[in-house]
């Protein structure tokens, strides 16, 4: 994969590859909205484009949600949608069945506070075995990385300045500590704090960092 790409489109592409390189038939990426509640959460990227209403039936669920990351579960999970107790045929499984998946693995990649990334990837085979699925949540750690960067510039209103000075206050680092490594006034980093903030429609610096790394740009 083009490491200098952060295309959300070409990324989703090359990880599903062409047809017969890859188990993957459909991947969905959900995210928590930053500005709802712990267990509100958005469609960040979907692949094919034809599964979007499936993916935000997904995310509106309460499979997987905060209840679910607060039992201790195992970040990463597998399952054949086939063999699950809910048929309804409103539930999100039925509509992932009903294209022809069979199966889906899970990825958590946590964040503060509670909320997390969720990878989805869903296969037209019954996964047999932990071997089958481990390989795809291997997978998902390795794009995962790419695949933040550009979710994050299409999410992101904030600009780079904004971003490099909230980086710098996650990393602990004062206005004044900031602002000798960023070559600037004291000042002008307090400005892009600020501007930060209003972006992310908070009043404090703690808040505003939280926020943005749940939309995954820090």
């Amino acid at each position: 994969m083009n490491s200098d790409s952060v295309d959300l489109d070409t990324v989703l592409a090359d990880w599903l590859g062409s047809k017969g390189e890859s188990p993957l038939q459909a991947v969905v990426v959900l995210g928590p909205d930053p500005f709802g509640t712990a267990h509100e959460r958005q469609v960040l990227a979907v692949r094919p484009q034809s599964m979007a209403i499936a993916a935000r039936t997904l995310a509106a669920s309460a499979d997987y949600g905060a209840s679910w990351r607060e039992s201790g579960a195992p970040l990463a999970a597998w399952q054949s949608l086939a063999r699950h107790d809910d048929a309804a045929p409103t539930s999100w499984r039925a509509q992932w069945l009903a294209h022809g998946l069979h199966s889906v693995v899970r990825v958590e990649l946590p964040l503060p506070a509670g909320r997390a990334f969720e990878c989805f990837m869903f296969t037209q085979r019954e996964l047999t075995d932990r071997g089958e699925a481990a390989q795809l949540v291997w997978s998902a750690l390795n794009v995962w990385p790419l695949l933040q960067r550009a979710i994050a510039v299409q999410r992101s209103t904030l600009s780079p300045r904004e971003r490099e000075c909230l980086v710098l206050a996650f990393q602990g680092l004062t206005a004044r500590e900031s602002a000798q490594q960023l070559h600037c006034t004291e000042r002008t980093v307090n400005y892009h704090l600020a501007n930060a903030m209003a972006k992310l429609k908070v009043d404090n610096k703690l808040a505003a960092i939280q926020r943005a790394c749940w939309l995954g740009v820090i």
